[in-house]
């Protein structure tokens, strides 16, 4: 690669950096080019990308981002997952690396905490922002269900349960 590709690299990876919500780096030893491609079109499917990286390359990328104290983990054969969705990610890079033990987790960093690879597997386990907002839904919707079950039972029902109560 010359000095010109070089500098192309590292803007590109630069910029790629600065625009990530969250950056995950992973070792990829021993993984097929088949299970590469599963890996890579699993996360495409969520607007992530999964790069595999020029070490040295990018560690001077690094120095001009946040992430900057991740450049401890790229050693080695390194990919980094790239998106705006950590939770996505770690998801996806966990139930991968269960799959095919070849894929190993380093760590990474969300917003602007580093996580070693407990914190990406605690991220893992959160609710993505489509469950939680769905549970959100579920719970308010439970009482109001409630009072309309009552609201729209037969009359007797209705006169059962005030006799009932006039009762105590």
């Amino acid at each position: 690669m010359d000095k010109v590709k070089k500098q192309e690299y590292i803007d590109q990876m630069t910029s790629q950096f600065d625009k990530s919500e969250a950056v995950i780096v992973t070792h990829y030893q021993g993984l097929t080019m088949t299970q590469l491609d599963d890996l890579r079109s699993r996360m495409r499917e969520h607007g992530i990308q999964f790069k595999i990286t020029k070490n040295r390359i990018t560690k001077l990328a690094l120095q001009k981002t946040r992430c900057k104290d991740l450049s401890d983990l790229f050693s080695g054969p390194t990919a980094v997952a790239l998106s705006k969705d950590a939770i996505t990610s770690a998801k996806i890079l966990t139930k991968f690396s269960k799959e095919n033990s070849n894929l190993k987790i380093l760590g990474g960093i969300m917003g602007s905490d580093i996580l070693d690879v407990v914190g990406v597997q605690n991220v893992a386990t959160l609710p993505t922002l489509d469950e939680a907002r769905a549970k959100i839904v579920g719970i308010l919707r439970s009482p109001a269900q409630k009072i309309a079950s009552i609201l729209l039972a037969p009359a007797s029902k209705i006169a059962i349960l005030a006799l009932e109560k006039s009762k105590k």
